[in-house]
């Protein structure tokens, strides 16, 4: 689960909320040990995925801009297709 959470930081564009709950629904899921939750617990679930987007969207618009220049996603999936394919041999 957790391999889909993804650096979110220092990105041109900013990262989008969309991209920002995915990635705090892929942590709910790997702190809880459930893909989905129990009936009954739909509710709690959620409010925990809508608390980790709201602290991730905080965290991000307070963080530093860095020196180096922003990753773009492009740039991100070709180091992630090189990772793939050393892994590969």
């Amino acid at each position: 689960m957790c391999r889909n959470i993804r650096t979110l930081h220092h990105f041109a564009p900013p990262s989008t909320p969309e991209e920002i709950h995915a990635a705090s629904l892929q942590y709910v899921r790997k702190v809880s040990g459930m893909l989905k939750p129990h009936k009954g617990h739909e509710e709690a679930f959620e409010r925990a995925i809508a608390h980790v987007a709201a602290a991730t969207a905080e965290l991000l618009g307070e963080l530093p801009a860095l020196v180096t220049p922003p990753r773009t996603r492009e740039g991100e999936q070709a180091k992630a297709k090189l990772r793939w394919e050393k892994r590969g041999r």
